[in-house]
């Protein structure tokens, strides 16, 4: 029923990442959604805009997937090979199709609606069959977030597995929780299922506000100490506009600034942005504030731009942290 891509996968990979793809289309007028004529196509993903951060900065990545056999599905893989994204294990389902959102337009730094069509797509689909223990192996690192977490019951036994395997291999493993409630049967079936996949984690970047939903805890130190008892090793808590707040397993801790942006676009990405920044330079061998430094800096870019994952940039354009 189901077929693989052709693209042989080759050598060893930094980051492997699972997740959902979908084609975007964001208004070319701002206001209504209804009322927008013209659409600009992109690709959208919270682990895909991951996977592009990193692969733009030189790290080899494999991001695995399903697609459905349809022109959003080719569109997918289109941007995936102009990235240079490893898709090896991206299998074209013949049965369902490729999800795909509609953006309105802002152009005030609000956040803008988005509209998903996504039930029952390809990717949803994902489960434990999807894991291939060469491939995974091959990765120094596994990225996961808490949107994949949500397409499913097969794709979060996908990813719980996958975890589990990276764990015992002794692969380092990041989580960023991206809440995605509307994805949820409840917020306490949320809650309980994210805490359990960030235990396998060594580094958990949550925002402030997901943080108080997860734990319940207000403060950074509180959120950080909840994740830490539980074996993580590093927690980085997102606070907007201040950075972010730090804590590791050794009781170091700390605040690293923001930087401040005075054109912000598009809000939809900053976090993806963070992520690749931070996780391209612990696996650097830099510091954690040096990885946090490097992260703010992607998320402030990301912000400037429309689209997802538009404004990430390449080695050169990043500079020198």
């Amino acid at each position: 029923m189901t077929t693989h891509h052709t693209m042989h996968h080759n050598g060893p990979l930094d980051v492997v990442t699972i997740g959902e793809a979908m084609a975007m289309f964001i208004a070319r007028e701002t206001g209504d959604l209804a009322a927008a004529e013209t659409f600009v196509k992109r690709a959208a993903g919270a682990e895909l805009n991951v996977a592009t951060g990193l692969a733009r900065l030189g790290l080899k990545v494999g991001w695995v997937s399903r697609i459905g056999d349809d022109a959003f599905g080719r569109f997918i893989c289109q941007q995936l090979e102009k990235e240079g994204i490893d898709h090896a294990r991206v299998t074209v389902d013949k049965r369902y199709a490729t999800g795909f959102q509609l953006k309105s337009k802002v152009d005030d730094g609000s956040d803008p609606l988005v509209e998903y069509f996504r039930k029952g797509s390809a990717a949803s689909h994902l489960s434990v069959d999807d894991f291939d223990a060469d491939y995974f192996g091959s990765a120094r690192h596994l990225h996961l977030s808490g949107v994949a977490a949500a397409l499913s019951e097969s794709s979060l036994e996908l990813l719980k597995h996958t975890a589990k395997e990276m764990r015992a291999r002794g692969k380092t493993i990041s989580f960023d929780p991206n809440l995605r409630p509307v994805l949820w049967r409840s917020e306490e079936e949320m809650r309980k299922q994210l805490n359990l996949l960030a235990e396998y984690a060594d580094w958990v970047l949550p925002g402030e506000k997901e943080g108080l939903i997860l734990t319940g805890y207000r403060q950074p130190e509180a959120i950080a100490d909840f994740y830490l008892d539980k074996g993580v090793k590093a927690v980085v808590i997102k606070i907007g506009c201040d950075g972010a707040w730090y804590k590791t397993a050794q009781g170091e801790q700390g605040q690293v600034e923001a930087i401040k942006v005075d054109n912000v676009v598009d809000t939809v990405g900053a976090g993806d942005g963070f992520a690749v920044g931070v996780i391209s330079a612990l696996l650097e061998g830099q510091s954690l504030p040096q990885a946090i430094r490097r992260g703010n800096k992607i998320g402030s870019m990301a912000i400037q731009v429309i689209g997802d994952s538009e404004g990430l940039p390449t080695r050169q354009q990043l500079g020198d942290v």
